[in-house]
């Protein structure tokens, strides 16, 4: 029975080659890459979404990286011995034929090596595809149950199982691989598909066959957080888990595995490192200007879960710099913990508390009652972008009651837009600014909605929409915020960054009149921040606190910056931060008694999850707080969530959160989770 499982999860993993190779097509197709082979290896076609196109798109800059730096180091003068690739679990990649066109293959070889079936089949396509045999002539196809299914002067195709070493390395050794050649080994989403002995099995045979390699490792790592949990049970479902990840989990763990196994150097590295070192900037930038994209999430905890590795051993090639110094993405860890906030799933009617969707609001109307709108989310059992109001009702001893309920009247209906802001404006009255219905499709137009629910109960509240102008740019952006300020008496809202459809980031500010609802102007001195989305505001002694975001190069920012109240109007005012807080973007925040509180969100410059961080806005002192999920049904996401404050309680309401999750699928915190803040005060 054992044989047979095992047999089962190798087929499940061959599978994955089919579904990699259309994405690799997709790539290609949309201008990422230049892959002229990558449609040929693989019959049909597929259409990625823009968030797969980037997941794929890095994956293969980083691999191509590393053997650009072997063929380089190899083939730089004459004389040199004839180098050698070793593609392990190649699949149906293109690399022999992106090589060879490019003249990259001189006094060079290319073998690859995987299960039979896969390897045979791709042998077939290239027999059958006149653009591709063109380049492999003179060949010739193994013999009838050979492992050499396909074999030319520099090509060679094995299948074999990477498991069974003995005959892999007869198999080499008859097809010509030299041992002593330089010699680079490319392993793509294969370790970790295999029981953790068989890799440790084939990362030691490499290191003894050849005297003078490098190999290239892809893969997954961060098993134990919320995206990693994810990411398992995503290939659980496929039947082909992801092996030995709690033995190696993070990078420096790859390291030692490959130096203990004797592998003289080796460096590794998270995708968002890699992207931000070896990346040119405008390279950087053509490839976020190819498609319309709003998932920047997603992105960087895709890059976060997924590593480059390169060892190497030989006189030659444990010299060669795969990876060289850079200081151009310094990691920023957060301070040691000052303490825990303990999470624990909320109470009440079990029934429509759970709040299913990403990318919506949340305002708390009244001490009872919070109300939610808009964001993507699960409606009638689908995935959709949610039009239904979703309302919170509190009774007893801080226990609550929810459900999902449509718009009521009709003068108007909720449009579906998400990554909008909701602001109080009585107990019964809300205003909506902004948000998108599709990353070329801002939301235009100002939603009033109106709460009415007589007997406070759950079953039966309406909320009418209305709509109202002007719909004019000011208000074409999402991913902004919206804060109450006030100035000489008066009541304003102040519409701070974003992004829109022509512009990457917004840095501009807008002052709406919460009476008279007009747009006017207020002096406002000093420079103020730098243009960012999905950074935080809460109102202030009279002003706005702005944290974090989103800036302009896609990468997360740490300052914080005060819109203070003056006798002539505002002034932005930069708030000095110790220790330096760690970059952070899609979280929440709120002041409580006189400290800035930020919740979640994502970072990419540190490997910890991000906490709670509070910062002392007296003192500038910063203190960082972990939450205890133990409570907490497992995984919790903490970004694209609300977050609604109860001080009197010492509670925070999380509501919401999670996103698309690369090729994993979309992921939606099922429960409402309330984060108990009494630590902090009990530290004052």
């Amino acid at each position: 029975m054992g044989s047979r499982n095992r047999e089962r999860r190798a087929e499940a993993v061959q599978s994955t080659n089919d579904s990699s190779a259309l994405s690799k097509s997709s790539l290609a197709a949309r201008g990422y890459v230049h892959d002229a082979f990558a449609a040929l290896l693989v019959p049909g076609t597929a259409r990625r979404a823009p968030l797969i196109h980037r997941g794929y798109y890095v994956r293969a800059r980083a691999v191509r990286h590393c053997v650009r730096a072997f063929v380089e180091r190899t083939c730089a003068a004459p004389g040199t011995p004839p180098s050698q690739i070793l593609s392990l679990g190649a699949g149906s990649d293109s690399l022999y034929f992106r090589l060879k066109t490019a003249g990259r293959l001189a006094g060079a070889a290319v073998w690859e090596v995987d299960f039979p079936d896969v390897a045979e089949r791709k042998a077939q396509r290239i027999r059958d595809t006149p653009d591709l045999c063109a380049l492999t002539r003179p060949f010739q196809s193994g013999d009838p149950g050979s492992t050499l299914c396909f074999e030319s002067s520099d090509y060679r195709i094995l299948g074999l199982d990477l498991r069974q070493l003995q005959q892999l390395d007869q198999a080499l050794a008859a097809a010509g691989l030299d041992a002593a050649a330089p010699t680079l080994l490319l392993a793509e989403a294969v370790l970790t598909y295999l029981e953790p002995d068989d890799a440790a099995a084939l990362i030691s045979w490499a290191a003894q066959r050849f005297s003078n390699a490098i190999f290239v490792v892809y893969e997954q790592m961060r098993p134990q957080d919320a995206f990693g949990e994810f990411m398992q049970q995503h290939f659980r479902h496929l039947n082909s888990p992801l092996h030995g990840l709690d033995r190696f989990p993070d990078a420096e763990a790859q390291q030692q595995r490959f130096l203990q196994a004797g592998w003289t150097a080796c460096r590794a590295m998270d995708l968002n490192e890699f992207y931000r070192c070896f990346l040119p900037a405008e390279e950087r930038r053509r490839m976020e200007n190819l498609e319309p994209f709003d998932e920047f999430e997603e992105w960087h905890l895709k890059c976060a879960h997924y590593f480059i590795l390169a060892a190497s051993q030989g006189d030659s090639l444990s010299q060669t710099l795969v990876f060289p110094p850079s200081e151009t993405f310094p990691r920023i860890d957060p301070a040691s913990p000052s303490g825990v906030f303990p999470a624990s799933v909320v109470t009440g009617d079990t029934q429509g508390l759970g709040l299913k969707r990403y990318g919506h609001a949340s305002v708390l109307l009244s001490p009872g009652v919070i109300l939610s709108a808009g964001g993507f989310g699960e409606q009638e059992g689908r995935h959709c972008r949610v039009s239904k109001f979703h309302m919170l009702l509190r009774y007893g001893d801080f226990e609550w009651k929810g459900n999902q309920i449509g718009s009521w009247g009709t003068e108007a209906q909720w449009d579906g837009r998400l990554y909008h802001t909701m602001t109080r404006l009585s107990d019964t009255q809300v205003l909506v600014l902004g948000g998108r219905l599709s990353p070329v499709t801002p939301a235009l137009g100002i939603l009033q909605l109106s709460y009415e629910n007589e007997d406070n109960s759950a079953e039966d509240p309406n909320v009418t929409v209305t709509k109202f102008g002007p719909e004019d740019s000011t208000l074409s952006r999402w991913r902004h915020s919206t804060t109450e300020v006030s100035c000489e008496n008066q009541k304003y809202l102040v519409v701070y960054g974003g992004r829109s459809v022509t512009e990457p980031v917004l840095s501009d500010w807008h002052f709406l009149h919460v009476g008279k609802m007009t747009w006017v102007t207020i002096p406002v001195e000093g420079e103020g921040p730098e243009g960012r989305h999905s950074h935080s505001a809460c109102s202030w002694q009279g002003g706005a606190l702005i944290a974090g975001g989103l800036g302009a190069s896609e990468e997360p920012l740490s300052s914080v910056f005060f819109l203070k109240p003056i006798t002539s109007g505002f002034l932005w005012e930069s708030i000095a931060i110790q220790p330096p807080i760690t970059p952070r973007y899609s979280h929440t925040a709120h002041v409580v008694n006189g400290k800035l509180l930020l919740v979640g969100g994502v970072w990419i410059h540190s490997a910890a999850v991000p906490g709670v961080t509070v910062i002392d806005l007296s003192t500038g002192l910063s203190f960082e707080y972990q939450i205890d999920t133990t409570r907490v049904p497992w995984p919790l996401m903490l970004h694209n969530h609300t977050s609604i404050l109860f001080p009197e309680e010492q509670q925070l309401l999380l509501l919401g959160g999670g996103g698309n999750c690369f090729s994993f699928g979309t992921y939606f915190n099922p429960h409402t989770v309330a984060l108990d803040l009494s630590p902090l005060s009990a530290r004052q």
